[in-house]
């Protein structure tokens, strides 16, 4: 099934110990980790199959919006101070007690608004890369997914065959 131009091959699999086999054979075939993924509807934990770790940056995301929230909190209350200068009593323009509510919603808000960013961008959502899927992956398969197989399509489907694969989906076009 070799297909000229970028391609990518989904490995249908109903055994896990089939799919760490096929991984291990890909490997040895020359595909590199971050080549070949792993589909399935069983939250299987991280390396379960002998994948690598898909590293994340999740964590930055709500404090960099954190941070932003509290520049914009705190400009928000400064300026407006600034602008509008109400002396009551002879107590200072700028003062803090008020401006720590807004501050701290504004680090809130921030925060939470650029975690869902980031859940979003770790996720790669939305996913318009048109790499392979089968229906029968949410019916219990487990897929393989050989991304960038240019030229060693035979070579992935060859390994995937050998270690088990019920079926093996092609369709040229995957992410370069």
């Amino acid at each position: 099934m070799a297909v000229s131009g970028s391609q990518a091959l989904l490995g249908l699999f109903r055994d896990a110990n089939a799919v760490a086999d096929a991984i291990d054979a890909l490997r040895n075939a020359g595909f590199s980790g971050h080549e070949i993924k792993t589909l399935t509807d069983v939250p299987y934990p991280d390396g379960a199959f002998g994948e690598d770790p898909e590293p994340h940056r999740l964590y930055v995301f709500p404090f960099v919006g954190g941070a932003c929230g509290f520049s914009v909190g705190l400009l928000l209350t400064v300026g407006t101070q600034i602008v509008y200068p109400m002396v009551t009593g002879g107590k200072p323009v700028l003062s803090i007690p008020p401006m720590i509510n807004v501050m701290y919603e504004g680090t809130m808000l921030g925060a939470i608004l650029f975690t869902v960013l980031g859940i979003l961008f770790e996720s790669r959502l939305p996913d318009f890369s048109p790499a392979p899927y089968d229906p029968r992956i949410s019916e219990g398969y487990i897929g393989v997914l050989v991304t960038r197989a240019d030229g060693r399509s035979a070579a992935a489907e060859r390994a995937m065959r050998d270690a088990g694969a019920i079926d093996i989906v092609t369709r040229p076009g995957g992410r370069s």
